[in-house]
């Protein structure tokens, strides 16, 4: 069943669930582990660049507003735009504003994928999503029944363990477990027929 949202809800969801995923982010980047997606891949992208993780996540999903637009609608993109901007911006301000001297990196991995879990179901539910994989998992779910969670839970294992050329093994496997379960989070409270994606 869709559920849809005032302009309010929705304005209130997007600034929540995007500020949890940039302290999510925050969190991995400080422990020096990564994640899946196309936030996995600026998260690399960053570590061997002078370019923060906000600038690079915003132009990987450029290329997929496209497939937003044609499968999923205007609204959609546009709730998405947004939200991977709000998130771009959150992710490069942040450490303005909250400084860590150290963070346990299984406790990084394991809040991390947390946090960004539980801000990606909440743009979910709202009809947005943060570009990339998360485009075509809901557009794949909506149309199909596929758990969107499933789908991009094995999608960013692969992508994290592709990092595996240069990421030491202990936190790889950190990271693999922040992936698994900011999916699960997905796969346990997204289902086929809630808040599903439009078709």
């Amino acid at each position: 069943m869709n559920s849809r949202h005032p302009l309010s809800e929705d304005i209130i969801a997007l600034l929540s669930g995007t500020l949890l995923v940039a302290l999510g982010v925050f969190l991995l980047k400080q422990a020096g582990l990564l994640t899946g997606g196309t936030a996995g891949i600026a998260l690399l992208l960053s570590h061997f660049s002078g370019t923060g993780f906000g600038v690079w996540f915003f132009l990987i999903n450029l290329p997929f507003y496209a497939l937003a637009w044609l499968r999923m609608g205007p609204a959609f993109t546009g709730k998405t735009f947004v939200s991977v901007s709000l998130v771009s911006l959150f992710s490069e301000q942040l450490p303005h504003f909250l400084s860590v001297a150290s963070v346990s990196p299984p406790f990084a991995a394991l809040m991390g994928g947390l946090l960004i879990g539980v801000g990606m179901l909440i743009l979910f539910r709202h009809q947005a999503s943060l570009g990339g994989i998360g485009i075509l998992a809901l557009y794949l779910q909506g149309r199909f029944g596929i758990s969107a969670g499933k789908l991009q839970m094995a999608v960013d294992s692969v992508i994290v363990l592709v990092s595996f050329t240069v990421v030491p093994p202990w936190p790889l496997l950190l990271s693999v477990l922040g992936a698994v379960l900011l999916n699960q989070v997905l796969a346990f409270n997204h289902k086929p027929g809630r808040y599903s994606a439009p078709a």
